[in-house]
């Protein structure tokens, strides 16, 4: 297996900076093959933390996961997320043994608050400690959670890092959250870092791409890799996809092309709303 950049999260635990997304896996059962064939390609890649949610495909995404972890447990950091529906002390253990059972594992490394509802974040954080204490998961953190909301957690909550949407034309983060995550030595977890391939088609992009001999996602990928703090989970259904997101670490943007992609797409210069999908 190979070896790819780590981040640590404040656990002490190092997680590669570039793992797998699983949003939209498991809708479709013509494409599982692929899917579980792309996931473990990945794994051989070093691209071993692999991110689902109960949510995606109704639970579909976490048993592609499932098999393709049969196995290879020991070599994967797996992430799920439980709904805010659900992440009360009574509804957060039973939907952390609904997803275990279609991971088909005893753990899940990392479990994740998708969003913030209506369950206050005290009693969440507590069914999530909970969880931790009797082995269910290893560590739990947060999604789509801004700088407000990081503030209310409860004194003492230690999460492990913040789930969201962050790339070329989502760069609200960079105004107050990052350097708030960064001041607290807590990652970000990159979503959709290449916008669903909603940008691959600027300019700005391609004329960059060009120079290095790589595609537009590479380079918008290794825009978000360009931080020493920021995991990147890219979705990918083929082992061809997965094989260029893999390329994307080892491409360095120079510092006229960071200026080139900043006047293309301009970094907030005021707070703004956290963007979600």
């Amino acid at each position: 297996m190979a070896v790819v950049r780590t981040v640590e999260l404040p656990s002490g635990v190092r997680v590669p900076a570039l793992g797998q997304g699983t949003w939209g896996m498991g809708e479709d059962p013509a494409r599982r093959q692929s899917e579980v064939a792309a996931l473990r390609r990945g794994f051989d890649l070093g691209m071993t933390l692999v991110d689902t949610a109960e949510m995606y495909a109704d639970g579909a995404a976490e048993e592609v996961v499932g098999e393709a972890i049969r196995g290879r447990r020991d070599e994967t950091f797996v992430v799920s997320k439980v709904s805010p529906r659900h992440a009360d002390r009574r509804g957060a253990p039973a939907a952390c043994r609904a997803s275990l059972r279609r991971l088909g594992t005893d753990r899940i490394d990392l479990y994740l608050l998708h969003w913030r509802g209506d369950v206050p974040l005290d009693e969440t954080v507590e069914a999530l400690e909970g969880l931790v204490a009797d082995g269910s998961i290893g560590s739990w953190g947060v999604s789509n959670l801004d700088v407000d909301d990081l503030a209310d957690l409860p004194a003492g909550a230690r999460p492990q890092t913040d789930q969201v949407l962050y790339n070329l034309t989502r760069r609200g983060p960079e105004y107050d959250l990052l350097p708030f995550c960064r001041e607290r030595s807590l990652p970000v977890m990159a979503y959709s870092p290449v916008e669903q391939g909603r940008l691959l088609g600027h300019p700005a992009l391609a004329a960059v791409a060009e120079v290095h001999g790589s595609t537009p996602a590479q380079v918008a990928l290794a825009w978000v890799l360009r931080r020493d703090d920021v995991i990147a989970i890219p979705k990918a259904s083929t082992v061809a996809h997965v094989e260029e997101n893999r390329a994307a670490l080892d491409l360095l943007l120079r510092e006229d092309e960071l200026r080139a992609l900043d006047a293309a797409f301009p970094p907030p210069d005021r707070k703004q709303p956290l963007d979600v999908l």
